[in-house]
């Protein structure tokens, strides 16, 4: 006798001991935010394939280290994410993204919205750790809306993939390799300017930093009134959709 809906049961895995419910092709991390839970990501985006790139959503499935934006949930998976051993390999990486380019939040426009500076409060990042790399990368202030601050760049490659699968410009790109790896605009003169780029773009939209910023707007949002001021990241109400990242779900 074949099932009917009323008695199929959606299948689960376990993350941190809790059954989450995840429905066929969803990853670890769509089902777990889809539930309520937050797994820590930057390059994660709901609207975009799956990168893997940030290793933040890092967690460990019986035993393993996996991405949890790249692995698909299977019943049964037991999975752990909020254990010390993958919260310390997290504060680490967050360290290390806050010593490689400018990340001096009290002067940044994105305080209080960047998703780079909740999770480093979230993980209870304290101090550096690492030494400051002091990148010398430009500022792009050739568009009549945007401006571009490469130093903030943590190479998420969100607003390459935006541009390139939603808004098909294909306006960004990352070029170079290792430590010399750094975000380009695909212009014959590198300027900004020089493409048909539009602050309505999704990748205008998409950055969880202080890269992509528009002109004339600055500090419109008071300090300390912002999302993730008045919400940490792990909250499902600021997390949720949180790769809209700009100014409080813009």
């Amino acid at each position: 006798m074949s099932a009917t809906p009323d008695t199929v049961t959606t299948p689960t895995f376990q993350l941190d001991g809790e059954e989450i419910p995840f429905q066929p092709g969803q990853t670890i991390i769509q089902a777990a935010l889809a539930a309520g839970k937050y797994i820590p990501h930057l390059c994660f985006h709901p609207e975009f394939k799956p990168h893997g790139s940030c290793k933040l959503c890092l967690v460990k499935i019986s035993g393993r280290p996996a991405a949890s934006c790249t692995t698909v949930a299977q019943a049964g998976l037991s999975v752990e994410s909020e254990i010390p051993e993958v919260q310390d390999k997290r504060r680490t990486l967050v360290q290390m993204l806050l010593v490689e380019g400018n990340h001096f939040c009290p002067s940044c426009e994105k305080s209080g919205n960047c998703m780079l500076q909740a999770l480093g409060y979230e993980l209870g990042v304290m101090s550096p750790h690492f030494p400051q790399i002091f990148p010398v990368r430009p500022v792009d202030a050739s568009h009549k809306e945007i401006l571009l601050d490469f130093n903030r760049c943590i190479l998420c490659e969100l607003c390459v993939r935006a541009s390139n699968e939603v808004d098909q410009k294909n306006v960004f790109a990352l070029a170079g390799r290792g430590i010399s790896k750094h975000l380009i605009v695909n212009s014959e003169s590198g300027r900004l300017a020089d493409t048909n780029f539009s602050a309505t773009d999704k990748a205008a939209q998409v950055c969880p930093v202080g890269v992509i910023l528009p002109k004339r707007v600055g500090f419109a949002i008071p300090i300390g009134k912002r999302k993730f001021d008045l919400k940490p990241i792990s909250d499902p109400g600021a997390s949720a959709g949180c790769a809209e990242h700009a100014e409080g779900g813009a």
